[in-house]
């Protein structure tokens, strides 16, 4: 249940269109609905301003149609993360209108209408590496879900530093920017080196042995030189769109 859902409740109620009793049983599941595995969280829009999102991996395509459709039956609109094709596919069988970004492995129903997004700034993701595209690709499609506008930076990292600094406008006109890499993490430092607005470091688990599937760039940031720098887990795309959303809502 968003704000604006239960706002326009309210107003139904109020100017005597809606009466109370049906609205009583439009809340029936409010703030939470159980299911055999699973307890969905209907409240959260409005504790935390963003809606609860499914994490996808691990479950069975019953589980994620299942939920799914309850979340719909609440808000209209549902964002899954680390889906897999077989739940996509599922998923579009139930909702024509279903946006799967197989790169992203992200499955989003966007309510009607659309929303006009919200945020006060752009949130820029900035990608070291072809290699780190599925992350940063996640990150946005997350932002964008959660009403931020958003802009890509592909392929900037610091083996060929010029690509980057040759995009200092677009660096400098961003709200939050979430810089996402692997191998050994430089970028974050470089990119917050460069910039006033808060910096969001995504290690990825690209990299060769030493790596260590993303230890080694998790590390990087963590000790990174440059202030305002803030760190979330190994290939948490998902995470730096939440804190960046929340940034960009100040």
């Amino acid at each position: 249940m968003t704000p604006e859902r239960l706002a326009s409740l309210l107003a139904e109620v109020a100017s005597g269109r809606l009466a109370a009793v049906d609205a009583l049983a439009r809340l029936a599941h409010f703030p939470s609905e159980e299911l055999a595995f699973a307890t969905i969280d209907h409240q959260r829009a409005l504790r935390q301003g963003q809606p609860e999102v499914v994490f996808c991996s691990g479950k069975t395509v019953e589980q994620v149609v299942a939920i799914c459709e309850r979340l719909v039956a609440a808000n209209g609109t549902f964002l899954g993360t680390r889906a897999s094709e077989p739940q996509a596919a599922a998923l579009a069988v139930r909702y024509p209108r279903l946006e799967w970004n197989a790169l992203a492995r992200t499955v989003y129903l966007p309510p009607e209408p659309r929303p006009t997004p919200t945020g006060r700034g752009t949130v820029l993701i900035v990608c070291a590496g072809t290699s780190d595209l599925p992350v940063a690709e996640e990150a946005a499609v997350v932002a964008e879900a959660f009403g931020n506008p958003v802009a890509r930076l592909s392929d900037v990292g610091v083996a060929g530093i010029h690509r980057l600094l040759a995009q200092g406008d677009r660096l400098r006109g961003a709200s939050v920017i979430i810089v996402v890499a692997g191998m050994e993490g430089a970028l974050p430092s470089v990119v917050g080196g460069l910039v006033r607005v808060p910096v969001i470091a995504v290690p990825t688990s690209v990299g060769y042995g030493a790596s260590f599937g993303g230890v080694a760039a998790l590390l990087g940031m963590l000790n990174s030189c440059a202030s305002g720098v803030t760190v979330v887990n190994i290939d948490n795309g998902f995470g730096a769109a939440a804190a960046a959303s929340r940034f960009n809502r100040g």
